[in-house]
């Protein structure tokens, strides 16, 4: 495949000739429920770089990737993980790569604003587009950029587990300094996805919902990733 060279630096061919959106203002944000430095309060934002906090200092170098996962659909593991990428881009000095690996239920080029007309990471994983930077796309938060799923795909499996993915993985790894990128994942018990995109991942993030997900169900979910991975589970207050 042919993809982003792995150089360090190579972060500007992600977004050459690509026109930037402008930015959500804050009532913008505030109804797709992202975070933000201006928030009437600021307590969901506090605690998503409470999390970036703790993540980025379990990490020794450059090129973190970080999975969310939620225990069940419905458990809030889209909404996680577009603020943590949010929060990490909310630092003037990094960069936070967003991708969707939920292939059977994606939503989070919906949430940002992003229509994926050059395709998605289904269309590159099967090799209907060749090159990565064509399926990485700006969003309207500064320093953060889209990896939408494109297509829907039941069988994700087989595609998430492929060469190309772990391509991918490492292309975006290496994209340049300081860059962080987010993998939100399928739900735990409905899919072997998490599993298979944990192997990718630096640390993986459960996420279940408070007073939903049961603490036999969060045991449950734990046990699918490496414990040297599993940063830990954020309970989620879902609306």
């Amino acid at each position: 495949m042919n993809a982003l060279s792995t150089e360090r630096g190579s972060l500007p061919a992600l977004l050459a000739d690509k026109a930037v959106p402008a930015p959500f203002n804050p009532a913008q944000r505030q109804a797709r429920r992202l975070v933000g430095h201006d928030m009437g309060d600021p307590r969901p934002a506090d605690a998503f770089r409470d999390l970036r906090t703790q993540l980025l200092s379990r990490s020794r170098s450059d090129g973190l990737v970080v999975l969310v996962a939620p225990v069940r659909r419905g458990s809030g593991g889209s909404f996680v993980a577009t603020n943590l990428a949010a929060a990490i881009a909310l630092d003037e000095s990094r960069v936070a790569i967003l991708i969707d690996g939920n292939l059977r239920a994606p939503v989070l080029h919906e949430r940002l604003g992003v229509v994926p007309e050059r395709g998605g990471l289904v269309d590159l994983l099967e090799g209907r587009v060749e090159h990565l930077r064509d399926v990485v796309y700006p969003t309207a938060l500064p320093r953060l950029l889209l990896v939408p799923a494109g297509d829907r795909r039941e069988a994700s499996g087989e595609l998430l587990a492929s060469g190309r993915m772990q391509q991918m993985i490492d292309d975006l790894r290496n994209s340049g300094e300081r860059v962080t990128v987010v993998l939100d994942a399928a739900a735990v018990n409905s899919a072997p996805d998490a599993r298979i995109a944990s192997e990718y991942a630096d640390l993986a993030v459960l996420v279940a919902g408070y007073g939903r997900d049961t603490a036999a169900a969060v045991s449950d979910a734990s046990a699918v990733f490496d414990p040297s991975r599993l940063a830990g589970v954020v309970f989620n207050k879902v609306p």
